[in-house]
């Protein structure tokens, strides 16, 4: 019961990015077994599970996510249709530091959630991305939350019947005080702060704590559209002008927001096909010119992945008719910002790999760790980085004392880091000198 009453002060009061019609199933089935409301449904709940079994294919490792996000599961694992930004992200860590991986696909059917951690699990994945290709698929839907995950991988694709979007945010807030007088209750709270109260359950919702939770809610909100606006390449005010809408099938590619049609196992075997031709194309996102500088063919990786010409199609089945079966639109990859450095163009493979894991930990160490891509697109060397964020840090106040040339911190923070770890595994190479 303090697990469900945890969950619920994470649902009412406090701004969200998830779909309101699941929204409304899930406070359906949580009201009743916290005492504050009960909803019928027309139909009965299935929770998803992640014990499902899901096609694999050799060299990509598939994650599950699944039903209602949260920062930390509390208690409530998988069985309760609940995924955390916590485990979502220790997968991803797995599968870099796992040798045998070349890719990571992210197996999608979410309608979102919490607001908290989400931002952050988008640029965890933004940065592993230079290390190993990630895909996404929506399989049901993506919405919201889980949109704002898929987002940040290099190419989204949505089942013939799934959807992507509800790129907004949504607070409710729960006047019981109707209830407590029928039940013979009176609340009285005493506090200190003249917002201590807002917000309480209790007592209609004043104009006061009104105004401040809109506020919050416009500032997620620009955050959400400011993040899918920079992790797919697109214009700000046309990620706004979505209004927060569903996008299913046709609609989602045109919209931007997916880059193809396709079931999970084509978009399997097409993601197979595409990391056995070396590379990984990406959609219209800053994603792939990063990624295909970090992480270029090595004989390793080609090892892990099958060796048939071309992949194998799916036959198809009287649940998914050959109509469904889309291939995705060859899509032109960005054009390559000017070189910063013709060193490092004209250097060998194991130079570029070194400099791209020199540039990881340098970023991980300054604490941005989403800057990596930024960098490996403009293709900097490690040095330019360190500069960069050297006079990044000297423009902040009283921080002086913590610079990056502190090599005692650095082999601190690096030693158990997972990212890093993947990074010198996979190419054999250590931080430069001097770098």
């Amino acid at each position: 019961m303090t697990s469900l009453v945890h969950l619920a002060s994470r649902l009412y009061g406090t701004p969200l990015l998830i779909a309101r019609a699941k929204l409304d199933t899930i406070l359906a089935v949580l009201g009743p077994r916290i005492g504050l409301m009960h909803t019928e449904l027309a139909v009965p709940i299935t929770v998803p599970t992640h014990s499902e079994a899901m096609p694999s294919m050799p060299g990509i490792a598939v994650i599950p996510i699944h039903g209602t996000l949260v920062r930390r599961a509390v208690g409530l694992d998988a069985a309760s249709g609940l995924t955390s930004y916590a485990r979502i992200a220790a997968d991803i860590d797995a599968a870099l530091a796992a040798p045998e991986v070349a890719g990571i696909l992210l197996d999608i059917d979410s309608p979102g959630g919490e607001a908290g951690g989400v931002f952050e699990l988008g640029a965890h994945i933004r940065a592993a991305n230079a290390i190993k290709p990630i895909w996404a698929h929506a399989g049901d839907s993506a919405f919201s939350a889980a949109y704002a995950i898929a987002s940040a991988t290099q190419r989204v694709s949505v089942s013939a019947t799934g959807g992507v979007g509800s790129i907004g945010v949504i607070a409710l807030h729960i006047d019981q005080s109707v209830r407590n007088a029928q039940a013979g209750l009176s609340v009285t709270a005493l506090t200190a702060g003249a917002h201590k109260n807002d917000g309480t359950p209790h007592a209609p919702l004043t104009p006061q704590a009104t105004t401040a939770l809109q506020a919050e809610i416009d500032r997620l909100y620009d955050l959400f559209v400011d993040h899918v606006a920079q992790m797919r390449g697109l214009d700000a005010e046309r990620v706004r002008a979505t209004e927060a809408a569903l996008f299913f099938g046709d609609d989602a590619v045109a919209s931007g927001l997916a880059d193809a049609i396709a079931p999970f196992t084509t978009a399997l075997t097409d993601f197979s096909a595409a990391l056995r031709r070396g590379r990984s194309p990406g959609s219209n996102t800053p994603l792939a010119l990063s990624t295909r500088l970090a992480h270029p063919p090595t004989p390793e990786s080609s090892m892990t992945l099958p060796t048939e010409a071309a992949p194998a199609q799916p036959t198809p089945t009287a649940a998914q008719p050959a109509a469904a079966i889309v291939t995705p639109p060859t899509v032109t990859p960005p054009t390559a910002a000017p070189l910063a450095s013709p060193a490092l163009a004209a250097a060998p493979n194991a130079d570029v790999h070194a400099e791209a894991t020199a540039i990881a930990e340098l970023c991980l160490l300054a604490g941005c760790p989403e800057r990596t891509t930024e960098f490996l697109a403009a293709r900097m060397t490690a040095a330019q980085v360190r500069q960069v964020l050297l006079q990044a840090r000297a423009d902040q106040v009283e921080i002086a004392s913590h610079h990056l040339g502190d090599a005692a911190p650095a082999a601190a923070a690096t030693a158990a880091n997972p990212v890093l770890d993947a990074v010198r595994k996979r190419i054999g190479a250590t931080r430069p000198q001097g770098a």
